[in-house]
């Protein structure tokens, strides 16, 4: 925690998931300082100061634009700095560009204690990145991975069922990006196995994990970006860090063990305090599904070997 008990966050990037990640995490309530920085530096000062006038609205909470040095004091950093992506372009078509602003970012948290938080796509290579560049342990950096494909599963799947998200409990591994695979062998609802409930078929599947895989694009074709949810997801990651809530999530962290060893990618990870814990050992799935996570974290490989 940050000096005399005071939990701070930094966000570099103040673009549209910049601004989103900081209105959702000021709304949680778990922080009493919330650094902002952006390399355009009037763009930070003023989210800084429209964030600011909100402030009889949120718990009490001191949001300043400041250097990007004065971010190494924060118990957690959000990476949110690069472009986005562009109508029919892939996360992996940003790669290089958002490669080379991760990397030159990371060189300067070599002697950072906190941990770090990927936003920016494609989240599992700059996630790899920042962790090699900064030398940092790889449990403190994360990325948010597949956490937003997997609230996305579930909120498909409960407007299918006509059920509260909540009560799905499915998940989204791999890639954050065309390679994920969905684990629909282990998903429940409630306690009862998805294949199992009444009338469920696998062609809804395979619509499902489509309507996931392309929810982006769709999206950006109609706005522009994506900021919205991934604002949502990322605060509450920060908050369960802050908090040490030590929940299982599908993050993305170089794995530094067992088959995916050296490759960055969203398995189950208990998340807390000191950053995150692989439990994917003896993680249940169908030889298929097995066979998609095998082919997602080589698509991974070859894209980190690219650079």
């Amino acid at each position: 925690m940050g000096i005399e008990g005071i939990r701070s966050v930094g966000i570099i990037g103040t673009g549209w998931v910049g601004a989103s990640v900081a209105i959702s995490t000021l709304n949680l309530g778990v922080i009493n300082e919330l650094l902002l920085f952006d390399a355009k530096p009037d763009l930070a000062d003023g989210e800084a100061l429209d964030l600011s006038h909100g402030s009889s609205f949120y718990p009490s909470c001191d949001v300043r634009a400041v250097k990007l040095d004065e971010m190494l004091g924060t118990d957690v950093v959000v990476l949110c700095a690069g472009r986005g992506g562009r109508p029919e372009e892939s996360r992996l078509d940003l790669l290089k560009d958002n490669a080379r602003i991760a990397a030159g970012i990371a060189e300067q948290f070599k002697a950072y204690r906190g941990i770090v938080v990927v936003v920016a796509n494609p989240v599992d290579i700059l996630t790899q990145v920042f962790c090699e560049t900064s030398q940092l342990d790889p449990a403190r950096v994360i990325g948010t991975g597949t956490m937003l494909d997997t609230a996305r599963l579930r909120d498909v799947l409960g407007r299918e069922l006509k059920l509260s998200p909540r009560s799905v409990h499915a998940h989204v591994v791999g890639e954050h990006g065309d390679s994920e695979a969905v684990l629909w062998s282990s998903a429940r609802i409630g306690g009862t196995a998805l294949r199992e409930w009444p009338g469920w078929t696998e062609a809804q599947e395979r619509a499902i994990a489509t309507e996931v895989r392309t929810a982006a694009t769709e999206i950006i074709k109609r706005k522009g970006a994506t900021n919205h949810a991934i604002g949502l997801v990322t605060a509450s990651l920060v908050g369960y860090i802050l908090r040490g809530e030590q929940r299982v999530l599908t993050v993305s962290c170089l794995r530094t063990e067992g088959e995916f060893a050296g490759v960055t990618m969203s398995l189950p990870t208990v998340v807390g305090l000191r950053g995150g814990m692989d439990v994917s050992a003896g993680l249940k799935m169908s030889d298929q599904e097995h066979a998609q996570l095998i082919a997602s974290a080589e698509v991974l490989r070859r894209a980190k070997s690219s650079l």
